[in-house]
């Protein structure tokens, strides 16, 4: 067993290519409890359903890694160095690449596998976002950062453009106990920039308004007719209230090879998405976001945009 636990796992992190690497004592999150409880009575998930599924698993690691005492936190940037072309249909920075939880997956096995070999049989589980797992809080629990205005994870020194990834095991480790400040201050950039109001005081975000819940989590025909010229021409996703964020100014270009953007992400056109073919979208996008809303929902979402 290393000499240091704790120090080893935070070098391999670091190794995998994560940013940063954040350890918290795993414990019920009671307070995050109320907070998701009244934001699902109020109907701020909309049609995502599966919000409401597996509570007692958000709140508690232990139940999804029986005797869990620590909560490993990892951030990944996605930043991309490239822009779209300014006549692109506008996608989510986060999609340029590869699917993330592919990416994510792999490395948080490769991490896993490092800790059984090095450190003993230890139990442990990674998640990527889609599992019912509260990683802000935890990252925020970790020293990582705080949640803004926005409801995105913001690092002092990095900005918000990160994936972040949980590892829920039953190793004792030190934990990174400092909380870090909140630093939205009275700035108010994101709430002021968000073309549907989603973005509430007290750090609220209405998802059932959010243009990325449109444009990926609706999977109706339809978006509502009131939404009608709100999007600014956002295809897949929105990154406005990031863009707009003040410490974004810091975000770096991510090293990671496999988000590195797809080509024609950056360069098609409207017109190109709307020929394009079943068989050539698969080709293109089989490992990529995109292919969750498939091609027939960003057909949508265009021909939203454009009638």
């Amino acid at each position: 067993m290393p000499v240091n636990p704790t120090r080893f796992i935070k070098e391999q992190a670091a190794r995998l290519g994560f940013g940063y690497c954040g350890i918290a004592h795993a414990e019920r999150l009671d307070d995050d409890a109320r907070r998701l409880e009244t934001w699902l009575a109020k109907g701020m998930h909309g049609s995502m359903h599966y919000m409401e599924k597996y509570f007692d698993l958000r709140i508690d690691p232990a139940k999804l890694v029986p005797g869990a005492k620590s909560v490993i936190t990892l951030l990944l940037n996605y930043y991309p160095e490239q822009k779209q072309d300014e006549a692109a249909p506008k996608i989510s920075k986060y999609a340029f690449g590869k699917d993330y939880h592919e990416v994510i997956r792999e490395k948080l096995n490769q991490l896993i596998e490092f800790i059984k070999t090095n450190i003993g049989d230890v139990n442990g589980r990674g998640f990527v976002d889609s599992a019912p797992v509260l990683e802000r809080t935890w990252a925020q629990r970790s020293g990582l950062g705080w949640v803004g205005k926005n409801g995105n994870l913001i690092n002092k020194q990095s900005g918000s453009y990160f994936f972040i990834a949980t590892l829920i095991t039953d190793l004792s480790l030190e934990t990174d106990t400092h909380f870090v400040k909140d630093f939205c201050g009275t700035c108010t950039r994101c709430i002021d920039a968000c073309p549907t109001d989603a973005i509430l005081p007290d750090k609220i975000v209405d998802g059932s308004r959010c243009i990325s819940y449109f444009t990926i989590e609706l999977k109706e025909m339809m978006i509502p007719t009131e939404m009608k010229g709100l999007f600014d021409g956002w295809a897949f996703g929105c990154d406005i209230c990031q863009d707009v964020c003040p410490w974004n100014r810091f975000a770096k270009s991510t090293a990671e090879k496999d988000f590195m953007p797809i080509p024609e992400i950056l360069n098609l056109s409207t017109k190109e998405w709307e020929k394009m073919s079943e068989e050539k979208f698969k080709q293109l996008f089989n490992h990529s976001p995109l292919s969750r809303t498939k091609l027939k929902g960003l057909q949508r979402n265009l021909k939203f945009l454009s009638v």
